[in-house]
């Protein structure tokens, strides 16, 4: 309900911007033109379409302040650019000042930044009045009992207490040991008592008993007292472990694709503009590059090999040629090597400074790949992999990208061993599990620093 009432104030913000610019400018307040509305009507649909999926609305009262200007900039930014966008392409740009333009832009963004402000202070305000910790009681001593009992520990400034770990198969003695410091109920009529007594809030099953389950679901369902179940997830489920409802029903994702569309919007309109940006910056040397590659040894300028992108639907990604033209056996891919004679010295240049990926920003502008992401690898490759190391095609959940946590860390390159392939998924995997607009920022940043000539690329 708060995150649809500041839509709403956002919307009346950038609308009461426009308003009084408008008032300023002219010192009165004439019609405004229907250039005008439109622009502003861009703007506000925007908003809503561009602050959403940066998560602007779902910001929470531990987060930084930084975090929140920083998001706020970013998505206003966006919104203004794409607005402009859209009236230059229907050519109604003329129609409208670009004084007022500039300043209702400036004015929108010192409004809603002044409103997202006072929103997160009440938020905070209300958090620290509020926090009131609830306490619970974790069914299940065992190893996904613990497991909970060290992450609620962990996060104390979620609000849960943790008063005691019940344990039925420990005996009826009443109290048992303690785990973490945290005493052990063994009686079950003891847990009555003391829930009947109000001094639980919240019931956590942290267990797979269907039995035990189904005794304290029916023991309490009469009781004022929350009951959650956690079922153990941990072996099945490599991300996105998430509450779900598909045809009425609550459906637990085991493995499905880790973002959303919505979410994934601002990575999407990145990587775009980002690839059109390269291109047209890097025109001559793409150009240079090509006649170089031309004249190094006979064969194409770029060379194509199928690979996976998002959910293994294959595609051909670009590369600048590297080596002389030759053949392979069907089903073998044979990775380059160090002092590789396959390879001209072209080749060995752009290979050391991955040059030669530079056409990939056109696989990216085609909607195949990402600017970041997990480097695809040669089909031939996945389905030796996909055997030897687990999790190993969770990586094509997402778009493939040039360059990506795993290669800014080291792991770019040749990979005879398995375990450097199984290293290199890891960190996949982590990007996947942690992904963020700004931990994509932070990789392009380090690769443009360092990511370009690495030791173990040739």
């Amino acid at each position: 309900m708060l995150e649809i009432f500041e839509k709403i104030v956002d919307l009346m913000l950038v609308v009461a911007a426009a308003c009084l610019v408008h008032a300023l400018h002219y010192n009165a307040m004439p019609a405004v033109t229907d250039a005008e509305c439109f622009l502003v009507a861009q703007w506000c649909m925007l908003t809503l379409l561009v602050f959403a999926p940066l998560g602007i609305y779902r910001l929470w009262p531990g987060q930084s302040l930084y975090r929140l200007i920083s998001l706020m900039t970013l998505g206003w930014v966006m919104v203004v650019v794409l607005g402009f966008g859209f009236v230059l392409a229907l050519h109604r740009d003329s129609e409208i000042s670009r004084l007022w333009m500039t300043q209702t832009a400036f004015t929108s963004y010192g409004l809603l930044l002044v409103g997202k402000l006072l929103v997160y202070g009440v938020r905070r305000h209300l958090h620290r009045r509020s926090k009131v910790q609830r306490s619970v009681v974790i069914v299940g001593a065992e190893s996904y009992g613990r497991a909970v009992l060290a992450q609620m520990q962990a996060v104390e400034q979620a609000g849960f207490k943790p008063i005691y770990v019940f344990d039925g198969s420990a005996g009826a003695s009443g109290m048992g040991d303690s785990v973490s410091g945290v005493p052990v109920l063994t009686d079950f009529q003891e847990l009555r008592r003391r829930v009947r007594a109000r001094e639980v809030d919240e019931i956590w099953l942290a267990l797979s008993h269907e039995r035990t389950i189904q005794r304290i679901v029916r023991e309490f369902r009469h009781d004022f007292v929350n009951l959650r179940f956690l079922p153990d997830v941990r072996s099945m489920a490599l991300f996105n472990r998430s509450v779900t409802e598909v045809l009425g029903m609550p459906v637990i994702n085991l493995a499905a694709s880790p973002l959303s569309n919505p979410q994934l919007w601002p990575k999407f309109l990145f990587d775009r503009l980002f690839a059109l940006a390269i291109l047209i910056a890097m025109l001559p040397l793409f150009i240079g590059l090509g006649i170089a590659v031309k004249l190094s040894s006979p064969g194409p300028v770029l060379f194509r090999q199928k690979r996976k992108g998002i959910d293994g639907r294959e595609f051909e990604i670009f590369k600048f040629r590297t080596m002389k033209v030759h053949g392979e056996k069907p089903g073998i891919v044979l990775q380059a090597s160090r002092n590789d004679s396959r390879i001209t010295k072209v080749g060995a240049f752009l290979r050391r400074t991955s040059l030669d990926e530079l056409p990939q920003f056109l696989n990216v502008l085609f909607g195949q790949m990402s600017v970041v992401g997990p480097r695809p690898h040669a089909i031939e490759h996945d389905d030796f992999y996909k055997e030897l190391i687990d999790d190993y095609m969770y990586r094509y959940r997402i778009r493939p990208g040039i360059t990506g946590w795993a290669q800014v860390n080291g792991y770019r390159g040749e990979t005879r061993k398995v375990e450097k392939m199984e290293t290199r998924v890891k960190f996949d995997l982590f990007y996947i599990q942690n992904w963020t607009f700004w931990f994509d920022i932070k990789i392009i940043f380090i690769t443009l620093v360092k990511g370009f000539v690495g030791r173990n690329a040739f």
